[in-house]
């Protein structure tokens, strides 16, 4: 099963950006997709980015114009560049890959910390 690592949280300002990355141990050209999540306190995780095996991109309607997933196969890392930041960002991000037999995310990063606030 893939590991991955996710990097690149932290505090930032209202307005401000940040760039997470995801590493991944194997070849993410094997996966179906790649995505990053959110879950804020007390609440679901839920979809924020995904990004298909094609290059084929979907969004989260609330960070659509703001949020950018992107990856590179060669590196096996999938990025989120995170600009306009918001309070309502804060939660943690975690990155996960779909596997060409799954219909859901079944391998995840351990997340990583984005706060929001001045």
């Amino acid at each position: 099963q893939v590991q991955l690592v996710e990097s690149g949280g932290g505090l930032v300002q209202p307005g401000g950006s940040l760039r997470l990355s995801c590493e991944a141990s194997g070849n993410i050209f094997n996966f179906a997709a790649m995505a990053w999540y959110r879950q804020a306190p007390g609440k679901q995780r839920r979809l924020v980015a995904a990004i298909q095996h094609g290059g084929g991109t979907n969004y989260a309607d609330s960070v659509k114009g703001r949020f950018t997933i992107s990856k590179d196969n060669a590196k096996n890392t999938v990025d989120l560049q995170m600009n306009d930041l918001r309070p309502g960002d804060t939660a943690v991000y975690y990155c996960a890959a779909r596997a060409w037999s799954d219909k859901e995310f079944r391998s995840w990063g351990q997340g990583t910390q984005v706060t929001i606030s001045t």
